[in-house]
């Protein structure tokens, strides 16, 4: 008999999300839970909080990653 699969969210249903968990933040991201958590708290990735939680603005993630783009290059 096969294994019972567990209902999962395809990661693209959360394209349309205005704020994101810092979680979600780090999966668009590739990057671990611990870096983007990092970041965030660096004010690297823009956060906000609501209540008690922190979350991600949605356009904070390709602000980040253009931001890194336009960062020089270190010399090796």
């Amino acid at each position: 008999m096969a294994e019972p699969r567990l209902a999962t969210v395809p990661e693209t249903s959360d394209q349309f999300l205005v704020l994101l968990t810092v979680e979600e933040a780090a999966r668009r991201l590739r990057i671990g839970r611990t870096t983007c958590f990092r970041l965030v708290l660096a004010g690297e990735i823009e956060s906000v909080t609501v209540g008690r939680l922190r979350r991600v603005p949605a356009d904070a993630v390709p602000a980040y990653v253009a931001k890194l783009r336009h960062r020089p290059a270190h010399a090796a």
